[in-house]
């Protein structure tokens, strides 16, 4: 037998190797291997395996070593389903959890587990609580294929539903895999879980902020088949689990789940995939689930539960506040309504939470004299002032010093734009002198502990004003926080993408919640420039109410979830090149369309507004289609050896 290995050292091609006759192995394709290289033994991933001998030029080795693999009977195909989705080689999944396989070995030791010494809290459920384990309990015990909506309200128990289920599965020898969007809610979650659970439960996490060590035990625990429950964020769906037995996606409706690299795998998509080949059941929770989930409640019959009620406290009170004149408006950004109930709370030692979804202190900086925007030299955007006086590129992270006259003009004066939420933290400080206000945003979550400390010491109530971003929209519980501001609420409302409604309300409802999860008397104060339909919805019980409508305004345009949607990007350093040749292939992808009466709606190419990141410029052409499988078939047509741009094929893109 013979077999292709792709490299994992970033040799170019692929190479052949003949395969050890005490390998007896059926199928090697995924698997892991080490291959001599001139005078290294290297890693790579079996792509093909042949009897036939390839006509090469040379004399073909032996592989050296085949890496041991937990015995996952779904994996491979599981592996395949991906790739042929996201139209990629199986070499950029498989890779993804090399680390396991290259580390030197390491001595067995036992697994990590939770850290409780005491029996575990006795916890009374809810009806409703109880309701929802009771009907999955069954598709556990005895494993099936179900996707379950479970639909629960802020404050409303969902986690301890999952805590009961994994325990289940736990019990019946299989392992619980919980996916979460952010490291920062895994982080958490694991922190709650390992103060709650038995001291013999065996609790991995495995994310970006996992120790080495904790991942090498897991990969131990995977390959013995032990029955363990994983915490993770995206690269935990990609590992081979032998004896999966429940999956639970939760804040299922989080565009975090999509990667943002290409390939741009959509970890619940994933997710999906692998409890329908191993046919087993899969629990996606949210206070907001996507239209997308609910649609399939509705066409394909998934389970769909309810959680109304919040465990403690009570919904708080919305107020939408328009700043279309300057009457309503203490400060440019506080209207007096918010001033006066940050006031308010601050006398009652209560805690607040101030939104803002936009980082940094200024959106950018202007020439007063010749209105040049100081601008990104790698990317299409402008740069954000920072409180320190740097300007930072979201984007690539360039950064560079506030310049002391206009690059342009050569001019002193300049005009700060926009704010951010260093620029929201300084105007609190001065409205309120007395009062501790601290930021948590992404520049502050680059550092893991630095941001549980800032949420730790918000929870102890040394902290009177949070201050962030979506960092803090889902999955921390703050009982002291009784006042919620949304600045600038209707931001996200401008981004030309079809779910920017969907995404946008989310957003607001995920914030909203933090308040009232242990007081009766708790509100919330939306601010916007302009009003929109979304601010009927924030109260969180008429979310399904807004379901409904933008069900119907996204059949009425043709987009998801009625219709299936995949972008597909060329990149190149080029600008020219890239817009000949995206506008070739959407010629070509046309000119197939008619000659053969596909039925897929094409459009574009279009110039994204940020079309340079990086250096790279890009194009996008969305292909819209009934089926997921016309849209794929179409793609594989073209022939990519024709363009030097690169091209990457995204189903359902969420951002």
């Amino acid at each position: 037998m013979f077999i292709q290995v792709q490299l994992l050292n970033g040799f170019p091609k692929p190479l052949w190797y003949q395969q050890p006759d005490e390998w007896q192995c059926s199928s090697l394709i995924g698997s892991i291997v080490h291959v001599p290289l001139r005078n290294q033994r290297v890693a790579g991933i079996v792509i093909i395996q042949q009897e036939q001998a390839p006509k090469v030029p040379f004399a073909i080795k032996h592989a050296l070593q085949r890496e041991p693999m937990p015995a996952d009977p779904y994996y491979q195909t599981f592996i395949q389903q991906i790739s042929s989705y996201y139209q990629t080689k199986s070499f950029h999944f498989i890779k993804r959890i090399k680390q396991f396989l290259m580390q030197k070995e390491v001595k067995t030791v036992h697994a990590t587990q939770a850290t409780n010494t005491e029996p575990p809290p006795s916890i009374t459920l809810t009806h409703e609580q109880q309701q929802v384990i009771n009907s999955l309990t069954p598709y556990v015990i005895k494993p099936i294929y179900h996707p379950a909506v479970l639909h629960g309200v802020t404050g409303s128990g969902k986690t301890e539903v999952y805590k009961q289920l994994m325990q289940t599965a736990i019990t019946q020898q299989k392992t619980a895999l919980l996916l979460l969007p952010e490291v920062s809610l895994a982080l958490e979650l694991e922190r709650r879980l390992r103060n709650e659970l038995a001291s013999t439960t065996p609790l991995f996490s495995f994310h970006s902020a996992t120790p080495t060590k904790q991942k090498r035990l897991l990969w131990q625990q995977l390959l013995a088949n032990k029955p363990i429950m994983i915490i993770g964020v995206h690269l935990p769906v990609l590992l081979p689990i032998a004896n999966l037995g429940l999956i639970i996606v939760d804040e299922e409706h989080d565009v975090g789940y999509q990667e943002k690299k290409h390939p741009k795998v959509n970890s619940k998509e994933a997710a999906l995939m692998r409890a329908r080949l191993a046919n087993i059941p899969i629990v996606m929770g949210s206070a907001t689930p996507s239209i997308h989930s609910l649609y399939n409640v509705k066409k394909k019959q998934w389970h769909f539960f309810q959680l109304k009620k919040r465990f403690t406290g009570a919904f708080p009170t919305v107020q939408t506040i328009l700043l279309t004149d300057g009457k309503e408006r203490k400060q440019f950004w506080i209207s007096n309504p918010l001033h006066a109930a940050i006031k308010d709370r601050l006398a009652k030692k209560e805690q607040t939470i101030i939104f803002l979804n936009r980082r940094g202190h200024s959106f950018f900086v202007q020439c007063k004299s010749c209105s040049f925007i100081i601008s990104c030299p790698s990317c299409s955007v402008s740069l954000t002032l920072h409180s320190n006086g740097t300007l930072i590129c979201h984007y690539c992270g360039h950064n560079t010093m506030h310049p002391a006259c206009c690059p342009s003009c050569k001019k002193k004066e300049f005009i700060k734009k926009g704010i951010g939420t260093q620029q929201v933290v300084t105007i609190l400080q001065s409205l309120y002198p007395n009062a501790r206000v601290e930021r948590a945003d992404l520049d502050t979550s680059t550092n893991k502990k630095m941001l549980q400390q800032i949420m730790s010491d918000f929870h102890d109530q040394k902290i009177d004003i949070l201050v962030g971003t979506q960092t803090i929209t889902k999955g921390y519980h703050f009982p002291h926080v009784t006042l919620v501001g949304i600045l600038w609420a209707d931001l996200n409302l401008s981004f030309p993408i079809f779910n920017a409604a969907e995404t946008a309300l989310q957003q607001l409802i995920q914030v909203a919640g933090r308040a009232g999860r242990q007081s009766n008397e708790s509100e919330v104060i939306v601010q916007a420039m302009r009003d929109h339909t979304i601010f009927e919805y924030v109260h969180e019980i008429d979310y399904l109410k807004f379901y409904k409508q933008e069900l119907e305004n996204r059949q009425m345009l043709g987009y998801p979830p009625s219709k299936r949607l995949v972008e597909i990007e060329l990149k190149h350093t080029n600008e020219a090149t890239v817009e000949k040749e995206s506008r070739k292939l959407a010629a070509t992808l046309l000119t197939d369309q008619q000659r053969n009466k596909l039925p897929i709606t094409i459009l574009g190419p279009a110039k994204p507004p940020v079309h340079k990141i990086k250096n790279l410029f890009s194009r996008k052409i969305y292909i819209k289609a009934a089926q997921i499988g016309d849209i794929i078939r179409a793609y594989q047509k073209i022939n990519q050896k024709n363009y030097v741009s690169s091209i990457f094929f995204t189903p359902n893109p969420s951002q």
